[in-house]
Order: C-alpha cells, then sequence, then structure tokens
C-alpha cells in the first residue's frame, strides 16, 4: 500500500475512533444532564464524575458536580457527613469560577456549597461566611439575572442576617463594618422574583412563608398561610418536593 493512501487510510481510522469518543461524551452529557433535571441525583452524580476524569476543566462537569454535591449532602444523615459532600461541593465550585470567572452557574454552584457548609452552623461562623455568600449570589444575578437559584440564596441571606440579635449585628459590624442588607422587605423581594421565575418551584413558596412568620408584623401570619397553601397546591414531582410539604407544613 502506497504511503500516502496508508496515511490517509491511518487518519480516517484515528479520526472515526476521535469522533466516536466526543459522541460518547457528548451522550453522557446530556443523559447526566436529563437526570439531573429529574432529579437523580445519584445517577447524575456517576456521569458527571467520570466526564470530569476526561475533562477536570470543563466548566459544566465542574459547577454541575459541585452543585450535585451540595445536594446529596442534605441527605446525609450525621452532620459530619453532611460537611464532608459540603467541602468537596465548595472545592469544585472554587475551581470551577477560578477557571471559568464569568460563568454564573459556577458562581451560583459555590454560593449553593457556602450556604449549606453555614446552614446549620454557629452564628460566628455564618457571620464569617454572610459577605461571601452573598457577593456570590449577587454575581450570579449580574451574569445571568435569570438565575432563580440565587434569588432564593439573597431571601434566604437577608432573613437570616435580620434575625440576628443586637449582640450579633455588633459583631457583623466589627468584621464587616456596615454590612448592606440584612432585611426582612429584601428577603420578599428575592424570594417574590425567584417565584416569577420558578413558579413551580415550591421551595421558593415555602420559604417566603417562613419570611413573612420571622418578620411577625399585622397580617405577616395570615400571609405566611397564603404562601403556604400555593405551596401545597403545587404537584409534586419527586421525593425532594414530598419532604419539603411534610416538612414545611409541620411548622404552620
Amino acid at each position: 500500500m502506497p504511503k500516502t493512501i496508508l496515511c490517509l487510510f491511518l487518519a480516517l481510522i484515528l479520526g472515526s475512533s476521535w469522533s466516536q469518543e466526543v459522541k460518547s461524551e457528548l451522550q453522557k452529557f446530556h443523559l447526566g444532564e436529563k437526570l439531573q433535571q429529574e432529579k437523580k441525583w445519584s445517577e447524575a452524580l456517576v456521569l458527571f464524575k467520570e466526564l470530569l476524569k476526561g475533562d477536570s476543566s470543563n466548566v459544566e462537569y465542574l459547577w454541575r458536580t459541585s452543585y450535585i454535591h451540595s445536594i446529596i449532602g442534605v441527605e446525609q444523615k450525621k452532620e459530619s457527613a453532611k460537611q464532608e459532600w459540603y467541602k468537596k461541593a465548595a472545592y469544585l465550585g472554587k475551581k470551577a469560577i477560578t477557571q471559568h470567572p464569568q460563568n454564573a452557574n459556577a458562581h451560583y454552584a459555590y454560593a449553593v456549597s457556602l450556604g449549606r457548609m453555614t446552614e446549620f452552623a454557629s452564628n460566628k461562623t455564618k457571620i464569617d461566611n454572610a459577605k461571601l455568600i452573598k457577593s456570590e449570589a449577587e454575581l450570579t444575578i449580574k451574569l445571568d439575572p435569570k438565575t432563580a437559584g440565587a434569588y432564593h440564596i439573597l431571601g434566604r441571606w437577608h432573613r437570616e442576617i435580620a434575625g440576628f440579635n443586637i449582640l450579633e449585628r455588633t459583631m457583623i459590624k466589627a468584621i464587616f463594618g456596615a454590612l448592606p442588607g440584612g432585611t426582612y422587605e429584601e428577603s420578599i423581594k428575592n424570594f417574590e422574583r425567584a417565584i416569577m421565575l420558578e413558579p413551580l418551584n415550591a421551595i421558593h413558596y415555602y420559604e417566603l412563608a417562613q419570611t413573612f412568620l420571622a418578620r411577625d408584623e399585622e397580617k405577616d401570619t395570615q400571609n405566611a398561610k397564603n404562601w403556604l397553601t400555593k405551596a401545597i397546591q403545587i404537584q409534586v414531582k419527586n421525593a425532594d418536593d414530598k419532604n419539603n410539604k411534610k416538612v414545611n407544613a409541620r411548622n404552620f
């Protein structure tokens, strides 16, 4: 076989092999994306971890793997196990934003991981992380104003800060100086924005109801019940939604 023909033959074989690899990678990604949308977290995680092994700097693989770690971490029974999942999520999220600083999803996944890590932490830890969580959520919105989850994070952030007592607020001022925000009104505004963007996501309604209860002004109890009623009317699509309904219904 002439040398030129042999080279062309080899190129065709190698090109076909590379094409199959690309096709396989795309198939894995689309399947992982579908599983994530269906909230089949463990199955999606397996695929994205495999994809990361082949391309450890791919922002789609990084932020999705980070986000799923934050979600699965919630399901762990021991706090120590939860924190291990959240730390991994934060590591991947930080890597994603370091390599892809203009990617909104990367900043969102990192903000989620930080929020999870401090959810049941001491108030001191919450205060230490407060500024970073807020800035990451706000940067997410700046890069993509339609990211409902970022408004949700800000809603919880403002409610958390608004609920601090005088001593805790003094600590915040000592650490950060004046920390803008931290009002129930801002919390309500952000949850309402999240609901507008994701009207079928019941968790936004539940958290908005919790904010009205926390503020506890005139008619706030009724407002909370109204939003809870709307949340209950949303169709349950998965185990997460079903659990949220049970937990939040007990709080009213």
